[in-house]
């Protein structure tokens, strides 16, 4: 039997046993799984190394984010592009390349797209082709599904750094001077309407982040995205709202111009708007006007 044979028999049998109407531990399915590879070693013998690897590997196809665990994982990975289940790319110290790895199936590769939507109360279906959500650790996932993606299902993850990068840290990476970051601050100090602008990857997220540190710690802030991202570690009156789209369950949408103007009625000294990419982008001005 082929490796990727013999993961696939494991992680049947274990799927078998367990008991989808409780929830079960970690430590219980690790278990589990151990049981199912010394089961399975008797007839066809393992090494240390690959009962390891068969572990980890069935544990993160039940628990985790299957393959793509172990680079959700590396610190230095910034971006997860998955082009359907055959083709996954990262982006590793500012260079995009291919990785050796690919989903088991397709069926494999449509249920992780499933759990990240489902962890935070979304659907994406024929009807919901696209969908903008997270992961638990603040990620920013999109996601496209046929028939808008023509060849396969597409899964792209930002990732952030677990520090969020500051004005010191920019300055000692040589990415401003110190005539900017003082002209920054007296900018934001002043409380002058910004844009920040740029390519896509280009850190306008980590320097809007940034940039925050100089707003006074009595003003009350409200930050306002598609998917909640910002990380604002300096603010102290922090009030954040993430739009949301409609759900077959008859939710309504609420957009970024709904929240625009929801947030002029609560009293804000700032109001930080993650992306501008529509009609929002008219309430946005109106609230420039109201602010001078």
């Amino acid at each position: 039997m082929q490796p990727a044979e013999a993961e696939e028999w494991i992680r049947s049998r274990v799927m078998e046993q367990m008991d989808l109407s409780r929830e079960m531990t970690d430590e219980k399915i690790k278990e589990m799984i151990r049981e199912e590879i010394c089961r399975y070693g008797k007839s066809c013998p393992l090494g240390l190394p690959e009962r390891m690897r068969l572990q980890r590997n069935i544990f993160n196809s039940l628990r985790g984010l299957d393959v793509l665990q172990d680079l959700l994982e590396d610190d230095d990975i910034t971006e997860i592009l998955v082009n359907g289940p055959e083709e996954i790319y990262v982006e590793k110290e500012g260079r995009l390349r291919k990785t050796d790895l690919r989903f088991a199936s397709e069926d494999r590769f449509y249920q992780v797209i499933q759990k990240i939507v489902g962890d935070q109360n979304k659907m994406v279906n024929i009807s919901a082709p696209i969908v903008d959500t997270r992961l638990q650790d603040g990620s920013r996932v999109n996601v496209v599904m046929p028939p808008i993606a023509v060849d396969a299902g597409i899964l792209s993850i930002r990732r952030f750094p677990r520090e969020p990068i500051t004005m010191d840290r920019l300055l000692d990476l040589g990415s401003l001077s110190e005539e900017v970051r003082d002209f920054l601050s007296a900018v934001v100090r002043a409380g002058y309407n910004i844009f920040v602008s740029g390519g896509t990857g280009s850190g306008k997220t980590t320097f809007l982040g940034a940039m925050a540190e100089f707003i006074p710690e009595e003003e009350r802030v409200i930050t306002i995205e598609d998917s909640a991202e910002l990380q604002l570690q300096k603010v102290r009156h922090l009030v954040r709202l993430e739009a949301r789209d409609a759900t077959m369950e008859g939710r309504l949408e609420i957009t970024i111009r709904d929240l625009v103007r929801t947030s002029l009625r609560m009293r804000p000294d700032r109001i930080i708007v993650g992306e501008c990419r529509g009609a929002e982008a008219l309430e946005v001005l109106q609230a420039f006007i109201c602010t001078i």
